[in-house]
């Protein structure tokens, strides 16, 4: 049974996520915490993972929570989960988009959709933003991070990787200092 809820929830992530791994982020607390298959501090370190390491973000994280909860089989089917609807969706879509895609209905509603998205993400970044900025190191790697990717366009990739070993640097002089 646990099998058939981690592929359902899921599924109802990949189905009800719009605009990428970033806009799937309140759908996965609010399914997963909820549920007690993980913490919201062990999700965020999933997320954190999953953008790191290759691959699409759903599909890391989803593949973590599953082999935490169920072990290899519980991460076949949290990842058959989250991809099903994406495979049917757009096999639909491949179909019939082309016919419609010019239609001024349809062209709105992609716009309402992409608008939806910072809504939802607003309120699970200043979660984010208050269990994460717990001294003044965390402040400098934010701001850091956030210059690095406004004003210089570094990759995503290299910043996180950036901000992993400052982390671990702050840590360091701490424990140094103590």
């Amino acid at each position: 049974m646990i099998y058939f809820q981690l592929f359902l929830a899921f599924f109802k992530i990949g189905l009800f996520t719009f605009g990428g791994g970033y806009a799937m982020l309140p759908m996965l607390q609010k399914e997963l915490v909820s549920r007690g298959w993980t913490t919201d501090d062990e999700l965020m370190d999933y997320y954190a993972i999953g953008q790191v390491t290759p691959g699409i973000i759903a599909i890391n994280v989803s593949t973590f929570v599953g082999y935490k909860v169920k072990g290899i089989i519980g991460a076949l089917c949290t990842m058959i989960g989250i991809v099903m609807p994406s495979i049917i969706i757009i096999g639909i879509l491949a179909t019939g988009l082309t016919y419609v895609w010019d239609n001024s209905f349809v062209q709105n509603a992609f716009k309402g959709i992409r608008l939806v998205i910072p809504a939802l993400l607003l309120p699970i970044i200043i979660k984010m933003l208050k269990k994460s900025l717990v001294d003044l190191g965390a402040v400098c790697i934010l701001i850091l991070a956030f210059i690095s990717n406004f004003y210089f366009g570094l990759s995503p990739i290299l910043i996180v990787l950036g901000a992993g070993s400052l982390g671990i640097l702050v840590c360091w002089i701490k424990r140094k200092k103590a």
